[in-house]
């Protein structure tokens, strides 16, 4: 009887690489020059010859130093040929980021996704009221992003460790003292709390937070986001230009005042309010607090919708 074949084991490979263009004319004619040299096929029956393939890579390139980049791009090399191991496939992409490695491309159209009224009119509900505003939105999109990034790269750094405030940490250290001890998996849904903010914001929604994760996420993207426009991050001074100014712009208190129901969860960072987080004490009834014990940050408040529990992470 004939023994089934083996199956191959399959491994999966992720290399992830960052280059600085220090020169975007040299860099796209030695692209071209490259695509010059290489030898291209066409199937049979294709209406193209070789040498058309051949000009519409070298155009492709032509003032795209995103794409001269990628045609350097060689997946398949990551990995030599040794005994016992085959190449199987690979893809590559190359994106364009900003000095925080946030990706350029996705910027949201805020413009259009926060659109201004200004009409001025006392009887018009969003003139005479506060508005989010087209650069609001980018500065807290900005913000909340990177501070994802800094979440996510805590939990791959430091998994279940304990947090403290020796500077070796990036986001999680700016956490209340009482969650310095949770564990990746609570790690990393707070950190898709920054994502879920992010997610609001590139879909044209207020940023308001349905649980005390994204409590604690949206304070740290407002402050985030202020230091951003005070200390003029390139991400954000690049792209506003394009974006109307309006007197609501980047009014952090008022934004801290209509965007929470409450600012109960700052307690939590005062050791003289220990155990305040906990709905059994008497100081936490006293107040009317709530949960805040960390097991407890991410279930929904009561009068806000739950997002899909089947979201995915991001890392």
């Amino acid at each position: 009887m004939t023994s089934a074949p083996r199956r191959r084991r399959r491994v999966k490979v992720t290399v992830e690489a960052i280059v600085d263009i220090t020169d975007e004319n040299a860099l796209e004619q030695a692209a071209i020059a490259d695509i010059e040299t290489t030898q291209f096929s066409v199937s049979p029956g294709s209406d193209l010859t070789v040498a058309q393939v051949r000009q519409q890579e070298q155009d492709h390139i032509r003032g795209d130093a995103v794409a001269a980049v990628q045609w350097f791009i060689d997946s398949g090399a990551v990995i030599d040929d040794h005994p016992g191991i085959e190449f199987a496939e690979a893809t590559e992409s190359a994106i364009e980021i900003d000095e925080h490695d946030i990706p350029l491309s996705v910027w949201p159209q805020f413009a259009e996704l926060f659109p201004l009224c200004t009409c001025g009119a006392d009887t018009c509900d969003q003139c005479s009221g506060f508005q989010v505003t087209p650069r609001t939105a980018a500065a807290l999109w900005t913000a909340a992003g990177l501070l994802a990034d800094h979440a996510y790269d805590d939990v791959l750094e430091h998994g279940d460790q304990h947090a403290d405030d020796a500077g070796s940490w990036l986001v999680f250290d700016e956490f209340p003292r009482i969650t310095w001890r949770q564990n990746v998996v609570w790690r990393r849904q707070a950190a898709r709390s920054f994502d879920d903010l992010s997610s609001d914001l590139a879909a044209g929604d207020w940023p308001e937070p349905r649980c005390p994760a994204e409590e604690m996420a949206l304070h740290l993207i407002l402050r985030y986001a202020e230091s951003a426009v005070d200390d003029d991050w390139a991400s954000l001074t690049g792209r506003y230009a394009d974006l109307p100014e309006h007197k609501d712009d980047h009014n952090w208190n008022m934004l801290t005042e209509i965007l929470f129901q409450d600012t109960d969860i700052l307690a939590l960072f005062s050791k003289r309010l220990d155990g305040i987080e906990d709905p059994a004490t008497d100081q936490n009834r006293k107040l009317g607090i709530g949960d805040y014990r960390p097991q407890a940050w991410f279930e929904w408040f009561l009068n806000m919708e739950p997002r899909d529990t089947g979201r995915p992470f991001r890392r």
